[in-house]
């Protein structure tokens, strides 16, 4: 049977599966040792055992539970309200300063806890509630938090770039430092967008009255709450980038530092320890099994030929190597719509980077171009993460349909960023090589 009628078969069992509603891990896996067992033979089935193991056999894993379980205790601590209260009093006056406010206090935390979730729960229930008081418009309020939680997969520690790092041989140091830059680059972007909207319409995010307004010296003494993500982020990152640390090492350093921020907020018992090491599991065992089988069905792909049918498929394309980079980012967006992030990494990246890095072009400036259309699809609809976090916590009157209308700007802006990083390589590359060379 033709690689062509091959493709059509595994993929099409595949849709199937996911329109059953069974989860990713039992649609990537299951078609995987069906078709295996078919093609080859019960010989063949040794593959899912060594591809399991190899996978669970990697030391860089580690860190994805301990970054989690960062992000968990940091949003039971307190720490984003504390965030959400000083940008209150210094960005309050401002016209949509409560958004834009919002939208640093993500990005400080995307640079704390390395998913989207954490920063999207908690400024859904801290800020969203606080904006819609202060009658700010319904669109900017939830669009400025599902967009700027998505930050927390680009900006390091990203969990997302330790399994693309460990599924491409992409060093995992270089993609943190090139997620800095397009990170800081989208917050500047959804910022200057709020800013000139509400400036231009100033009912959607009207300046607070001058009674809400806090003095300098409540303003100065608010600013402590920025000293314990400062020592956090600099002790994580920095450890990466200074060579002390592994991803790995730095991620158990950031899970003790979330336990010591739970303590110093006095929010460190039972309760919140219980519930963090639930949730951490939870969602760990969601990413393990999803990276297993995932990674059965690249091997299934890749051993029927999907390289060379990858290949073909994307030199027919116009433009030369541009265009197929270019038709990379397309099918990535598509996919972004309907898969989970892991599992297109696991379905994608073996054919594309071996393609990317043959004709020339830069594996790290490529992750995380790949990184930039994930976080774009954590707020695409039909099931982008972030709209379905804002449903469940959002406030009464706040309506899915007022959900999907909030996030087309911020698709708009997001897919701004990722041309620029696409014309402008260096937006990407210039910190890993000042960095790390």
């Amino acid at each position: 049977m033709s690689i062509e009628y091959l493709t059509i078969l595994v993929f099409g069992l595949f849709l199937l599966v996911l329109a059953m509603g069974l989860p990713v891990v039992f649609g990537l896996g299951g078609v995987a040792v069906i078709a295996t067992y078919f093609l080859w033979g019960p010989q063949a089935l040794h593959m899912v055992a060594t591809r399991t193991f190899t996978g669970a056999n990697s030391f860089v894993l580690l860190a994805i539970p301990m970054f989690i379980f960062m992000g968990c205790m940091l949003e039971r601590s307190g720490l984003a309200r504390d965030l959400y209260t000083m940008m209150y009093k210094w960005m309050g006056p401002i016209r949509g300063g409560l958004a834009i406010g919002t939208v640093v206090i993500c990005t400080i935390f995307a640079a704390l806890v390395g998913i989207s979730g954490a920063a999207t729960v908690s400024m859904g229930l801290v800020a969203l509630p606080s904006m819609l008081k202060h009658n700010y418009n319904k669109q900017i309020g939830i669009g400025c938090i599902a967009a700027g939680g998505a930050l927390g997969v680009l900006i390091p520690p990203s969990v997302l770039m330790i399994i693309l790092g460990l599924y491409t041989n992409t060093s995992i140091g270089r993609l943190y430092a090139g997620g800095i830059m397009p990170g800081i680059l989208l917050s500047i972007l959804f910022c200057s967008y709020i800013f000139i909207a509400c400036w231009l319409k100033k009912e959607w995010g009207p300046a607070l009255p001058p009674e809400e307004r806090a003095t300098w010296s409540e303003k100065f003494i608010a600013l402590k709450a920025v000293i314990l993500p400062i020592v956090l982020i600099v002790g994580i990152l920095g450890s990466i980038f200074m060579g002390a640390a592994t991803p790995s090492e730095a991620a158990a350093l950031g899970a003790v530092g979330s336990i010591a921020c739970a303590a110093i907020y006095r929010q460190l018992d039972l309760k919140t320890l219980r519930d963090s090491l639930r949730t951490t599991l939870r969602l760990s065992c969601m990413v393990m099994w999803i990276i297993f089988g995932a990674s059965v069905f690249t091997a299934l792909y890749t051993a029927i030929g999907a390289h060379d049918l990858t290949r073909q498929l994307l030199s027919h394309l116009p433009g030369g190597p541009w265009g197929m980079v270019v038709g990379m980012q397309i099918i990535w967006v598509f996919m972004g719509c309907f898969l989970d992030p892991t599992g297109i990494i696991m379905i994608t990246t073996p054919i594309f980077f071996p393609i990317v890095i043959s004709l020339g072009f830069d594996p790290v400036w490529f992750g995380v171009l790949f990184v930039i259309n994930m976080e774009m699809g954590f707020i695409t609809p039909p099931f982008g993460f972030n709209l379905f976090y804002l449903q469940a916590i959002a406030p009464k009157g706040v309506v899915m349909v007022d959900i999907y209308k909030s996030i087309i700007p911020f698709m708009i802006l997001q897919a701004i960023g990722l041309v620029l990083c696409m014309i402008f390589p260096d937006i990407i590359l210039w910190l890993p090589k000042l960095l790390i060379g």
